[in-house]
């Protein structure tokens, strides 16, 4: 029995190795191809080269039932590891003109002056009108915060932003994204491997809404939150500390562990630390119905009723120059004011 019981744990010992083995490999091979400087060709042979030294040290630990070779890959993998912790984030690349330009804020008592506020008007990805403006907000005038998610394949996958209103009709939207550039592609993979520095950028919700459903063809959801005034405030608060602290030290983003729900998250935890983990916060398409359970969001009906009270999709499509976008995208889909007022 003793032996048998040994025997079954070597096995399992070994599976594990080769499990390890394996994940790293592939790691590695990812890791060269998306960082490795040279062109495609040169990352591709050199993720090639990883790839077949990896199997071959393995068939030969196998053929000889040596720990060796293990051993050894596992000193190039520290080398690697030691090789990779070094690949630090810079502000200073050739941006794509979407992420050209750093937001900062300053902050005195109650006002605000945001400086690199967006405010494109695009006619496709390529053809656009760009502005860059400094915006002055007085945060005893905030009146609302929403959550805005656009969808563009997977209803699992979304992206989300947090949108201010001001008393005046005026709204700002704040959102973390990849900052590429310029010429680049976004990759949910490459978003693994340092591939994209984070950006938090502010902008009109004419220019980062409407881009995204009516240029990008993809679908937006507006989510009015239930959220009083200090909380509010100090979430505003929270994205302008987090665009200075950019500013100074660039930070990688990162698909699972840094992206534009996570942050949003930790800056949520420090209003209300009690806020749960959830799943959702990882599938950011299915995060309404984090927030209808946590009751961030209206409950008085259902979550597909509130979804479908919230797609302003056709709303922004249908918007023309010279219309009140934020006013237009929002008929229908705010909660009745004297439900709101209720939870105020």
């Amino acid at each position: 029995m003793a032996k048998k019981l040994w025997m079954i744990g070597k096995l399992s010992f070994i599976a594990l190795m080769m499990l390890v083995t394996f994940c790293s490999g592939v790691w590695g091979a990812l890791a060269l191809w998306y960082q490795l400087p040279g062109n495609t060709f040169t990352r591709t042979i050199s993720s090639a080269v990883w790839v077949i030294g990896v199997i071959a040290l393995v068939a030969i630990a196998i053929h000889r039932r040596s720990w060796l070779p293990l051993g050894a890959y596992a000193l190039i993998y520290a080398v690697l590891l030691l090789w990779w912790a070094n690949i630090a984030p810079s502000n200073n690349r050739i941006w794509a003109a979407d992420a050209s330009h750093l937001l900062t804020g300053q902050v005195e008592g109650n006002q605000v002056t945001l400086s690199n506020v967006r405010d494109f008007t695009w006619r496709t990805d390529d053809d656009y009108d760009a502005r860059w403006e400094t915006r002055h907000y007085d945060l005893d005038h905030l009146a609302s915060a929403d959550a805005v998610l656009s969808y563009w394949g997977s209803a699992a996958i979304a992206h989300a932003m947090i949108s201010f209103g001001f008393d005046d009709g005026s709204h700002v939207v704040f959102s973390v994204e990849t900052r590429k550039r310029r010429g680049q592609e976004y990759s949910a993979i490459g978003g693994f491997f340092k591939e994209y520095e984070r950006f938090l950028v502010a902008a009109d919700e004419r220019d980062i809404i409407r881009v995204r459903t009516n240029v990008r063809g993809e679908d937006d959801y507006l989510y009015p939150l239930r959220m009083d005034k200090p909380a509010m405030r100090a979430l505003f608060l929270s994205y302008v500390q987090a665009a200075n602290q950019l500013t100074v030290t660039p930070a990688f983003y990162n698909t699972i562990t840094s992206n534009c729900t996570t942050i949003v998250y930790r800056m949520a935890r420090q209003i209300e630390p009690g806020l749960p983990r959830d799943f959702r916060l990882l599938l950011t398409g299915y995060l309404p119905e984090y927030l209808y359970k946590v009751g961030a969001v209206d409950q008085s009906v259902s979550i597909d009723e509130l979804r479908q009270r919230g797609r302003i999709t056709d709303r922004a499509r249908n918007s023309k120059p010279g219309d009140d976008f934020s006013k237009m995208i929002r008929v229908g889909a705010e909660e009745p004011v004297g439900v709101r007022d209720a939870h105020q």
